[in-house]
């Protein structure tokens, strides 16, 4: 018979190797809304903003960063944001930064 302490780990071996998968969600970051961006619905608008920006910068086969211009446009976008929470967070960047941004 085995001991209650070699039950355990054995239990938590097995835990460990059948943990359950997580699943892998993805999204259109063209539908996210400025409402969903301000208040983290989908994920920290850090992030969001992040992708975005290397979204434009790819369009336009741009691979430097400015560091401090990114930080006021993602301000600039999460003021425009307050007002316009209807939105999707690429019209927002359209309005206050064109196209090409």
């Amino acid at each position: 018979m085995m001991t209650p302490k070699i039950n355990i780990l054995i239990f938590v071996f097995l835990g460990l190797i059948f943990s359950p998968a997580h699943a892998q969600v993805t999204i259109d970051v063209a539908k996210i809304t400025c409402q969903q961006f301000r208040s983290y619905a989908v994920t920290d608008p850090n992030n969001i903003a992040l992708w975005l920006s290397g979204y434009y910068n790819g369009q336009r086969n741009n691979t430097i960063i400015k560091i401090e211009a990114f930080k006021e446009h993602l301000e600039k976008v999460k003021d425009y944001c307050i007002t316009h929470p209807t939105f999707t967070v690429m019209q927002a960047i359209e309005a206050l930064l064109g196209k090409g941004n």
